[in-house]
């Protein structure tokens, strides 16, 4: 395995998008950070599109892989991708395929470019390998690796696209393989919940802004999820987004639709193969349940108002339900300790991709932070707001407590002062410019990271 070609798939807004050179997204998210109401009109798709390429001035170029933290308010976000080649175990260079696209177009056909590019690239590998592995037992195959919704791309590219054929296997990041909730909250307007603190008035701008241009984009729709995840507050059984009796307000039916669609011609393809036998790869799934992660809609108990979400077990991003690949047949998951954001960075993808790659099975449990987290309200916050951020962890001042905020993008690095209000419980108070930010929290014996970005408005 160590002579396989290795293609590295990243998830929504892991792919910068330009146009003449031009970071045409970045600029587009200060916009909306600045409370523009045209904020994503460069940015936007036209309706309809379904599975075709976009033209004339809806394409953009997929640059390179995004190397800064970027994120949708109330849908996820992304750390970015700079370290990811040595957290792949360090491939060599011309075996290491960066596989940048629009994330903003239906998985389907993301799934189509992917096969046309792996064909070529490992065409290319074929006729160089023997010059760095001429010993090898038998000719290179691919592995895949997938960070968030790129694993969708590949499971499609995999099974409905003729990628199993050359597979060795396929590793999946914080995968939604049964999509999630924030993506229906988004395309019903409620991305931004009316507590964030950012006022009525702005909240909804942002909420409509957000969802005039989501509902145009086929991967925020391919995103709804499939587990049950809508409850009703006067009922106790815990109900699909396909549920007629008591729909999602304000989520169209068309979008639930496609998404289904998109989901069964999965299934369809995988239920086939299956009944001609098990998977020709292996599957590993690297997920995390340390953190509270959007899982369930709350509606009124008429089913005519969405008045809360409620959290459960997960990777900040990916709830428990949701991560499980249980279309594999087999147990696939590797637990580990870190968030969505960073699994495509941190020790725990190196140490599984150093097995994988020299044909060993990777643990169970894998290495990741220990003992420490950060709690950050609702994303987005107001500018000029103070907001409170809380770290937990066992004996942090003695273990070298370092924590940090910045700018996305930027260098300079300010400290944070988090103070005790509880046992093992440590409070800051912050108030900041609009804008992206990220804040990191680190410590010693045993080394413990964790890293948050929060959105920050202008009001």
């Amino acid at each position: 395995m160590e002579h396989d070609l290795v293609v590295f798939v990243p998830g929504f807004l892991g792919t910068r998008l330009c146009r003449d050179g031009e970071d045409l997204w970045a600029r587009c998210g200060e916009r909306l950070i600045g409370s523009s109401a045209a904020a994503l009109a460069e940015v936007a798709l036209p309706p309809g599109l379904g599975d075709a390429p976009p033209e004339g001035p809806f394409r953009l170029d997929a640059d390179a892989l995004l190397q800064v933290p970027d994120s949708v308010p109330g849908l996820l976000s992304c750390m970015g991708y700079p370290d990811v080649r040595a957290a792949l175990g360090d491939p060599l260079d011309a075996q290491f395929v960066p596989f940048g696209y629009d994330w903003r177009l239906s998985h389907r056909l993301v799934a189509r470019q992917l096969k046309a590019r792996v064909e070529r690239e490992l065409d290319r590998w074929c006729a160089r390998v023997d010059a760095y592995y001429p010993d090898r037992s038998d000719e290179p195959r691919v592995i895949l690796v997938c960070h968030a919704t790129g694993g969708l791309i590949g499971r499609h590219y995999l099974e409905c696209q003729g990628g199993r054929e050359t597979a060795r296997v396929l590793v999946t990041l914080g995968t939604p393989q049964q999509g999630l909730v924030q993506a229906a909250r988004l395309l019903a307007g409620h991305a931004v919940p009316g507590d964030a603190g950012l006022g009525a008035d702005v909240a909804a701008r942002l909420n409509e802004a957000l969802r005039d241009w989501a509902l145009d984009l086929p991967a925020v729709v391919e995103m709804l999820p499939w587990y049950p995840a809508v409850r009703v507050e006067t009922k106790s059984r815990e109900r699909q987004i396909t549920d007629n009796r008591y729909p999602v307000p304000g989520l169209p039916g068309d979008a639930v639709r496609e998404a289904l669609a998109f989901r069964e011609e999965f299934r369809s393809a995988h239920d086939e193969h299956r009944r001609a036998g098990p998977l020709p790869y292996a599957v590993h799934c690297l997920g995390s349940v340390g953190f509270p992660s959007p899982e369930t809609l709350v509606l009124s108990g008429d089913g005519s108002r969405i008045t809360d979400s409620l959290t459960g077990p997960g990777d900040g991003t990916v709830p428990r339900r949701s991560a499980v690949a249980d279309w594999t047949g087999t147990d696939p998951m590797l637990w580990t300790g870190f968030r969505n954001t960073d699994l495509a960075g941190g020790p725990a993808l190196r140490d599984a991709m150093l097995a994988i790659r020299a044909g060993r099975p990777p643990g169970g449990a894998l290495a990741g932070d220990e003992g420490i987290a950060l709690h950050l309200p609702r994303d987005p916050v107001a500018a000029g707001r103070p907001f409170v951020i809380e770290l937990l962890g066992h004996d942090l001042p003695q273990r070298d407590l370092r924590t940090f905020m910045w700018r996305s993008g930027r260098a300079d690095r300010q400290p944070v002062v988090f103070r005790p209000y509880e046992p093992d419980r440590y409070r800051a108070v912050l108030e900041t410019t609009p804008g992206r930010w990220v804040i990191e929290a680190l410590v010693d014996r045993p080394k413990g990271r964790d890293r948050r970005d929060v959105t920050v408005v202008a009001v």
